[in-house]
């Protein structure tokens, strides 16, 4: 007690400013419009900027999350499109819509390196085995095709991208069912090249490249790009069309894997094919 006594004889000039002070600021933003108006809007300025830092820390940290929950609503988007189904029935509609079969799957993953300047350019995913990946399956995007799996580990993969030489996917201009092989020249990662089409055939600039699917590595259909230019190629009857890729792949983020529930059928049947010398 004695020492507060001894604390307020020593400070009672500056709490009896303190007090004056806050009694004055008081009555002068309490009375006067102006003060009050310009008070409340810094005070407001104030909280709706601690509002947004707040607000975009969060969606910082949730960012992953929704990412990956947007990749599951795609895939479940994608299993119920034409080109992920195969038709089983020819007949009659019947109650049970047993028409189609599901042919294909999608494993969402996750972009962890990646190159786009070199003449092979290969990414590494955050899925592997573990998630039922495994070399030949076929990678793609919300926006197109990415590449083919070149190999897997128990929890990783890398991915033999569509910018590499003798990517060779084949591929077909949408309306007019021209088909042809994708290739990469190594020029630009914004621009690639069909060939093995042949010259007498029709093509317009602007055609929308998309996956043939007769591989079953890549449903039919898949964008892989749009015709930038069409050229003869010098001494052969064949075009040279390049197109620009559908992806931006120097920004890629989040991919699928394909995974084909009937590839094993497939393969079987071609390989009862004869040989041309049987």
């Amino acid at each position: 007690m004695r020492n507060l006594i001894a604390f307020l004889k020593r400070f009672r000039i500056f709490i009896v400013f303190a007090i004056l002070q806050g009694v004055a600021l008081s009555s002068y933003f309490t009375n006067l419009s102006f003060p009050r108006s310009q008070y409340l809007t810094t005070a407001s300025s104030l909280s709706g900027k601690m509002m947004e830092i707040n607000n975009d820390v969060t969606k910082h940290f949730n960012l992953a999350y929704n990412n990956r929950k947007l990749q599951y609503e795609n895939i479940q988007l994608r299993r119920k499109l034409a080109q992920s189904n195969i038709k089983i029935d020819n007949g009659v509609i019947k109650i049970n819509d047993t028409i189609f079969q599901q042919q294909y799957d999608y494993i969402p993953t996750t972009v962890l390196n990646s190159t786009v300047h070199k003449r092979n350019n290969y990414f590494t995913l955050n899925a592997g085995k573990s998630s039922g990946i495994y070399r030949g399956m076929g990678v793609i995007s919300n926006n197109g095709v990415v590449g083919i799996i070149h190999t897997s580990s128990e929890h990783f993969s890398i991915v033999k991208t569509v910018l590499t030489e003798n990517i060779n996917i084949d591929v077909m201009v949408e309306k007019t069912g021209v088909y042809g092989l994708l290739k990469w020249s190594g020029k630009s990662p914004k621009i690639g090249t069909v060939s093995s089409i042949s010259n007498d055939l029709s093509l317009k600039k602007w055609s929308e490249i998309v996956t043939r699917g007769g591989s079953g590595i890549f449903p039919k259909g898949i964008p892989v790009g749009k015709i930038k230019s069409i050229k003869t190629v010098e001494g052969k009857p064949l075009w040279d069309v390049e197109i620009y890729f559908s992806e931006k792949y120097a920004k890629l983020q989040n991919v699928y894997v394909i995974k084909n529930l009937l590839i094993k059928e497939q393969k079987e049947i071609e390989e009862t094919i004869p040989n041309e010398n049987e």
